[in-house]
């Protein structure tokens, strides 16, 4: 039987996530030569969208008009994704779950699905920038942090090219390993990855390291935002003296480690700002910062400005008062 898919496509939403996941159904039907899916975008007004990219696609129908029943929804998001949310649309979507659709996400369009209610008591992950503010916002889902998860009848993936994956999977799921790989080698894709595997590069990578200890202290600072560790805990743990770190800190970022360990928690702090609606105190905590006050002066000296003006005010009281 032809599976449905809709696309609901958020103002912002992320072109390559979209085009990720809807490629492998193209590719699925034309290697089984025959119709597996079709597809439908759908927009809140039936308007055109437009990308982060500035190109617009046009919607087949809006969230009110009528269409075939839909087997899968996934919605599309990226950059402020409060600011496609709204009441109708909370409707619109718990009426589609409630009708049985199979429910997904890409990148901060697990958003949208948690902010409907449509995530609690489900695992569920979004893009590693908004992840802290979704677990932190969201206490009834269980987040993880892999490239996507797929539980029961809902499938999140941080977007990207994470979205290529997690729909050769469904594809694996429903019409088997050999045509969900064959349409991955269509797209020269190598490995259909797993979905524990990590959204982002470790730090050899990332910053091009090649000393493992350096590596292990940025690992360490990354994981411990929350509860900050010193930098002589993280020398020993890492087995290198203070002086060779700070060395090989300047060699690489021109930064002394305490500085690159406060501007990763200030970007976790931005993060919280603009995706999440906690208080300024409780973001603060969860950045490791005593105080508030503290926090405020280590922000506007990072920022130029104080955290209010990274809050987006649409987002602050989204959960209660949009469900």
């Amino acid at each position: 039987m032809t599976e449905t898919v809709g696309f609901l496509l958020v103002p912002q939403f992320s072109m390559i996530s979209f085009v990720s996941a809807l490629e492998p159904l193209r590719v699925a039907n034309r290697l089984a030569q025959q119709k597996l899916y079709r597809w439908q975008i759908v927009s809140r007004d039936g308007a055109p969208v437009m990308a982060s990219n500035q190109l617009s696609l046009l919607a087949d129908l809006s969230i009110e008009g009528r269409s075939a029943p839909l087997d899968k929804l996934v919605i599309a998001a990226s950059f402020s994704p409060e600011a496609g949310y709204d009441r109708t649309t909370g409707r619109w979507l718990r009426a589609q779950a409630h009708a049985g659709v199979e429910m997904g996400a890409m990148d901060t369009g697990s958003f949208f699905l948690a902010w409907a209610g449509l995530l609690d008591g489900y695992r569920a992950t979004t893009h590693w920038e908004s992840l802290a503010s979704f677990a932190e916002s969201f206490p009834k889902v269980d987040v993880g942090a892999g490239l996507f998860i797929i539980d029961r009848t809902r499938f999140t993936c941080a977007g990207g090219t994470a979205a290529l994956d997690m729909m050769l999977h469904l594809i694996r799921l429903r019409h088997g390993h050999a045509l969900a790989a064959s349409a991955s080698e269509q797209f020269i894709h190598a490995k259909i990855r797993d979905p524990q595997e990590r959204q982002r590069m470790d730090a050899e990578q990332r910053d091009g390291i090649s000393r493992p200890a350096l590596a292990q202290a940025i690992a360490l600072m990354e994981t411990h935002l929350e509860e900050v560790l010193g930098i002589g805990q993280i020398c020993a743990t890492a087995g290198i003296s203070r002086r060779n770190l700070e060395r090989l800190f300047q060699l690489h970022f021109r930064l002394s480690p305490q500085r690159y360990y406060l501007d990763l928690r200030l970007q976790r702090a931005r993060a919280m700002l603009r995706y999440s609606d906690l208080p300024v105190v409780e973001i603060s905590v969860a950045c490791g910062f005593g105080a508030a006050a503290h926090f405020s002066r280590a922000y506007r000296a990072w920022a130029g400005h104080p955290p209010s003006a990274d809050r987006r005010g649409a987002v602050r009281g989204i959960t209660p008062h949009l469900r």
